[in-house]
């Protein structure tokens, strides 16, 4: 013992097979789970709000998403490409490695396929967090000890 306190980390808890284990100290505290479906790929979502003068604002949304026609990388870009209304020839994103799994990264989201039919998409909003403490997010997301993921 040193008699130096460990740093609180605050994590997200599970989320359809896989636990977030960050979250950054300064994330909204106001969470929300939802599970939707969009063109034959099941979602899983939880989102961290915050209440502003004029309604809500989203801090951090984290989704799992389960469908056969995300089987590569390049399937789940163009995916979510559509879904998030993106121009995917525009969209700003470089590799990078999640663990052994392919993903791509940009200021405020990166995405990576764990599996065959299996994705994680992180969002966070860039006014509040930077790039790097989106990088520390997507690193601490494990598969749970639960065989869902």
């Amino acid at each position: 013992m040193t008699g130096v306190p460990e740093p609180v980390v605050q994590d997200g808890g599970e989320l359809d097979g896989f636990r977030i284990g960050y979250l950054p100290p300064d994330v909204a505290d106001l969470v929300s789970d939802f599970a939707s479906e969009w063109e034959d790929v099941t979602f899983t979502t939880r989102v961290w709000e915050r209440q502003v003068e004029d309604g809500h604002r989203v801090d951090l949304r984290v989704h799992v998403l389960r469908g056969d026609r995300l089987g590569a990388l390049a399937e789940l870009r163009d995916f979510l490409a559509e879904y998030h209304e993106r121009d995917n020839a525009d969209w700003a994103l470089t590799d990078f490695q999640h663990g052994e799994d392919p993903g791509l990264i940009g200021a405020a989201e990166a995405f990576w396929l764990a599996a065959p039919g299996v994705a994680v998409n992180v969002l966070v909003d860039p006014e509040r967090f930077p790039a790097d403490t989106l990088r520390a997010i997507t690193q601490r997301i494990t598969a749970a000890a639960s065989p869902r993921a």
